[in-house]
């Protein structure tokens, strides 16, 4: 069934770290040549078109992905903990991260060397196929983002992403929201305005209910049936 939104705010999560696959030689290689660094909420973890050195592990915390303007950011994803990041940087010929990652709250990412990701790559054709199948799932979401961008309207985009991030981050209908309006309308492609106007509609609509930060979904299918048409 093609993805057409709904699903494609979040990096795809494996519920199980796909360094399971790895030989005890092989995780031993990844913790003595790797470091975890810590990341306060807001901070940079890399810079879009800076020297992609490492692949890089989101061990806890939530972060974004993002083209930088201008005239503004595209946020590609909201991408949570047990995701790599900086996969895309691995074909022949680059060296260059194609994304800028900031964090949304506290986090903490281990750094792989690019190279020993490499030769563990060549060496394990099982964790190999597992980032096969990370790659294309990401890329199954790019397409669902592009439809949902280019296709629907600014409510259907809106029902999307609140969707998504109750099915995909939170898991559950209510939930403390950590990003920003300004984030929402990066995601989005819309002005922060018009997030505005449209939240307040689906609040108006009894679609959602907010306070501050706090989001809760209370008409699940309205909001469905509004993402569906666009």
């Amino acid at each position: 069934m093609p993805t057409t939104g709904t699903e494609t705010c979040v990096s795809f999560v494996y519920e199980v770290s796909c360094f399971e696959l790895l030989t005890e030689q092989e995780k031993e290689l990844i913790d003595s040549t790797s470091l975890i660094v810590n990341y306060k909420k807001g901070e940079n973890v890399c810079k879009q078109g800076s020297f992609a050195s490492h692949i890089m592990y989101i061990e806890k915390g939530l972060c974004k992905t993002y083209l930088e303007g201008p005239p503004k950011d595209l946020i590609l994803t909201i991408t949570p903990r047990f995701n790599l990041l900086g996969l895309q940087s691995l074909y022949e010929g680059n060296n260059k991260f194609l994304y800028s990652v900031s964090t949304y709250t506290d986090t903490a990412v281990r750094m792989i060397d690019t190279q020993v990701f490499k030769q563990i790559l060549r060496q394990n054709s099982a964790f190999s196929y597992r980032i096969l199948n990370i790659l294309n799932e990401t890329t199954a979401q790019a397409y669902g983002r592009f439809f949902s961008l280019t296709q629907k309207q600014g409510a259907g985009r809106l029902a999307d992403i609140l969707l998504c991030l109750s099915r995909r981050i939170f898991k559950a209908d209510s939930f403390e929201l950590p990003i920003s309006r300004s984030d929402l309308s990066d995601l989005t492609c819309m002005s922060t305005e018009s997030v505005i106007r449209i939240m307040k509609d689906f609040k108006d609509d009894q679609i959602i209910e907010t306070n501050n930060k706090h989001i809760a979904i209370i008409d699940i299918p309205r909001l469905e049936r509004i993402s569906e048409k666009g």
